[in-house]
């Protein structure tokens, strides 16, 4: 459908700039074709380039300038795009009235994949100020990332399940086989399957989570929730199982209430996979706590809750990665800690619903400080200073 429809808004997008070049007439102040609105041309949703009979650009939208990042009016067509193929499908363009559509990729500030449509357009005089060359550029960045991120999930969410699977398949063969009858070996076998059961229904509790949190995620909790309740019973809940790796859970946060638009259960959600996942990677180095950030000058109106262990701590490599689905630091650790891979990705999509960030700072051998800011009371005070996370690395 996706296709479609693009494919439906070059096709809309191409007949409006070839009825434009039709006119083959250009006013000499701005380059527009006679008869054509600015605001008609400008509204396109696709970058638009006319390149007069020597290639050079004689009319850009702004949407082209956009993707190009800069103006290229006068310009080579070939340096402003500064693409091989495109420079090639421009030369058959000029010299053979040859079109082409192609795929290019263009390194500016950031890496951007563009679906190109490159025409010639029928010349009444042959003038030098008339146009010859019509370009068409769809910024198609976003979606190509999104399919690259939707092969990489059924990837991994594929591998996640098949490993218990196989494990469980495995031992059952082994119980019809030369195990049968063997008491023993069979309650060791059932206990594995078990476990790797419990593993594989977490893992689909987290997906089936993940995906009612993306389907809402633009809509706004209507609340009200109160973050330190939710935080202290995140605190309440995590505490004996810290205690069981023979950690602890400290409750550093201020009395009273901060009361904001949120929902308390997908609140709760958040403080429980961030110490879940401290316990997980800190274990006893040291108690966890959790604590009120200062108000941050960077963050005007935010509430600050952080989550601190005194862990091996995060090469500053792995930050920017934390939060993507199955990302970990350390696989063979987070399996065997029975970690799903999901649990930051889920909290940041919380974040994102409450209109709030998740940041992370961390030096190696020194912890991790996992912040929750989200939007604060109507009377939370102003900051008089940048807090310790102000400069964080976002997850």
């Amino acid at each position: 459908a996706g296709a479609g429809w693009a494919a439906a808004r070059i096709g809309a997008a191409s007949a409006a700039a070839e009825a434009a070049g039709a006119s083959a007439q250009v006013s000499a102040s701005d380059a527009l074709p006679i008869g054509v609105g600015r605001a008609m041309i400008e509204r396109l949703p696709l970058g638009l380039m006319l390149l007069d009979g020597a290639g050079r650009v004689m009319f850009e939208n702004t949407a082209a300038e956009d993707v190009l990042e800069r103006r290229t009016l006068g310009m080579p067509g070939a340096a402003a795009l500064r693409a091989p193929a495109l420079s090639e499908a421009i030369a058959r363009a000029l010299g053979e009235s040859r079109g082409a559509e192609l795929d290019v990729t263009l390194q500016r500030s950031k890496e951007r994949m563009l679906h190109a449509h490159v025409h010639p357009l029928p010349r009444a005089t042959g003038a030098a100020g008339e146009p010859a060359v019509m370009i068409l550029l769809e910024d198609r960045t976003r979606i190509v990332k999104a399919e690259a991120l939707r092969r990489d999930f059924i990837a991994n969410a594929s591998h996640e399940l098949k490993t218990p699977l196989a494990s469980i398949a495995g031992f059952i063969e082994t119980l019809q086989g030369h195990a049968r009858g063997d008491a023993e070996a069979t309650d060791r076998f059932l206990a594995i399957m078990s476990a790797q059961a419990e593993r594989m229904k977490r893992l689909v509790e987290d997906l089936l989570s993940l995906n009612r949190i993306e389907i809402n995620e633009h809509v706004l909790p209507r609340g009200p929730a109160d973050v330190a309740e939710a935080a202290r019973e995140a605190i309440a809940a995590m505490r004996p199982v810290a205690e069981a790796e023979g950690g602890a859970v400290l409750d550093d946060l201020p009395p009273g209430p901060v009361v904001i638009r949120g929902s308390h259960e997908e609140l709760v959600q958040v403080f429980v996979n961030l110490i879940e996942n401290a316990v997980k990677y800190a274990g006893p180095s040291g108690p966890i706590r959790v604590c009120r950030e200062p108000p941050a000058a960077t963050r005007p109106g935010m509430v600050g809750v952080s989550v601190v262990d005194q862990g091996p701590g995060i090469a500053r490599e792995h930050l920017p990665r934390l939060t993507e689905r199955f990302y970990r630091v350390d696989v063979a650790r987070s399996r065997e800690r029975g970690g799903t891979g999901l649990g930051l990705a889920i909290a940041k999509h919380i974040l994102n619903r409450h209109r709030g960030d998740l940041t992370v700072t961390s030096v190696l051998g020194q912890g991790a400080r996992f912040t929750v800011w989200l939007p604060g009371p109507p009377d939370q005070p102003a900051a008089a200073a940048p807090s310790r996370t102000a400069e964080t690395a976002g997850a």
